[in-house]
């Protein structure tokens, strides 16, 4: 049973998915994660058209992923996921990312939340399916937990976006992966032709909608990077984010 519960999905890294010197975007490599998780949960019968019959859908919460090296354009990666654990109200799956080679290159925790549908507060579903989620509990890929980002951010917006349709996705939010470009693009091009992300955190803090404004606050203490969204429609913050390069 254990190793049903252990998908493996592989993925060739297209040139749409990769910056202009090759390298994997950090906002693909988190597109991988969540594709795999979403894959994971329909064959595992919790995906989000079963969840929608008990009135809930899932919302990622907090994401966690260690990058041991650069990821190239055409390189065929195997993306490895599985539910671990539950903590409290958050539902815990984790992510080997291995080459052709079968090296680790990447591993990765994320804390999820099944949000109920009319209150958009965090409901449970069904016991038979919340065991499967702590059958591989001793099954780690990171030793921690996802991290839980606080405010660390002093100063004033460094720059604001003004989420478009495409940034949008079917459950009518700004799309998790966009958030990561935006807190990538706080850098100049100079500093990503000599830098990788070797380290990324975000927390979702509150979903921003089409056309709200959001300011996007960054503190450099290299070789941390720590970025806070703040959204002044809803006076909210919508993310908080680490990246070590």
């Amino acid at each position: 049973m254990n190793e049903t519960l252990q998908l493996r999905t592989r993925y060739r890294v297209t040139s749409a998915d990769t910056d202009m010197h090759a390298r994997l975007k950090l906002s693909a490599l988190v597109n991988y994660l969540i594709q795999s998780a979403i894959d994971s949960a329909e064959l595992l019968g919790f995906g989000f058209s079963e969840l929608k019959k008990e009135h809930l859908f899932w919302v990622l919460n907090r994401l966690t992923v260690e990058i041991y090296r650069p990821i190239k354009w055409n390189e065929t990666i195997e993306v490895e996921t599985w539910p671990k654990d539950i903590e409290r109200i958050f539902y815990i799956r984790d992510f080997i990312v291995r080459d052709a080679q079968k090296q680790v290159i990447a591993k990765a925790s994320s804390a999820w939340l099944a949000i109920d549908l009319v209150s958009k507060r965090p409901g449970n579903f069904n016991k038979e399916k919340m065991e499967l989620f702590t059958r591989l509990k001793d099954v780690h890929s990171l030793e921690y937990s996802p991290e839980k980002l606080g405010s660390t951010i002093n100063k004033g917006y460094e720059r604001e976006v003004v989420p478009s349709y495409f940034d949008i996705d079917l459950n009518k939010h700004v799309t998790s992966t966009r958030y990561v470009d935006w807190m990538m693009d706080c850098f100049f091009s100079s500093f990503h032709t000599v830098n990788y992300p070797s380290f990324l955190s975000i927390n979702y803090m509150k979903e921003t909608m089409q056309g709200e404004q959001l300011g996007v606050m960054h503190d450099a203490q290299d070789p941390t990077h720590h970025f806070e969204g703040f959204n002044m429609e809803q006076d909210k913050v919508a993310f908080r984010g680490k990246i070590i390069f």
